[in-house]
């Protein structure tokens, strides 16, 4: 288990590492960590995640009200805040904007074709939210039927939120999503692909399923 001071500097060091590989620009991007069962430490609002220090992290309550930091949290922390409430098992969430799979949300295409192996073992599919407007109920509503069954979404016209049950984890996931839709784009341009069989996904299902238990 880590401590908070830990926590801090994970963010931080994750936070570095999305704005490196171009998964956020500018002030984009959000992450958070569930510290116990009624708070959480979140990014500042008006940051860029490549230039933050573990002292300007933020702590909400799971209604989303500040309990310490000198910086306002993300807009976007109800969104965190309800995948935390109907996912328990979640302890850390990134929410960024990787070009490619970006790509396929503005698009309004979702990541959900069984073409890579790793990624069925991984995340299952990874379906596209409808369209709400970032920092609003709109997006948690629209999110909220695909929480509970997905560890990555693609939301329209937005970004990518991936969740773990650690932040290590959650981080990874946006790296294997974004990887993912590179391929995908790739067999798009050569006009071909081919999806892996129902039969083999059920084993990959069935593998998955296994290691969760």
């Amino acid at each position: 288990m880590l401590n908070e001071l830990q926590h801090r500097e994970q963010i931080v060091h994750f936070g570095k590492l999305l704005h490196q590989k171009g998964y956020v620009a500018a002030t984009d991007g959000n992450l958070t960590v569930r510290l116990d069962q009624h708070t959480v430490l979140a990014t500042p609002t008006g940051m860029s995640k490549g230039m933050m220090s573990p002292e300007d992290l933020v702590i909400v309550d799971m209604n989303g009200r500040k309990l310490s930091g000198h910086r306002a949290a993300s807009t976007e922390i109800g969104m965190h805040l309800l995948i935390y409430k109907l996912r328990p098992d979640v302890h850390g969430i990134v929410h960024a904007h990787p070009t490619t799979a970006t790509g396929y949300a503005a698009a309004g295409i979702p990541l959900n074709k069984n073409l890579i192996s790793e990624v069925v073992l991984s995340l299952g599919s990874i379906p596209l939210a409808r369209y709400g407007t970032p920092g609003t109920a709109e997006l948690a509503d629209a999110l909220e039927p695909l929480i509970p069954d997905h560890d990555a979404i693609l939301m329209a016209n937005h970004g990518v939120v991936t969740y773990g049950d650690n932040l290590l984890r959650a981080y990874m996931k946006m790296e294997t999503v974004e990887h993912f839709a590179k391929i995908a784009l790739v067999t798009h341009l050569l006009g071909q692909q081919q999806p892996l069989s129902d039969e083999a996904v059920e084993k990959l299902v069935a593998t998955r399923l296994r290691e969760l238990s």
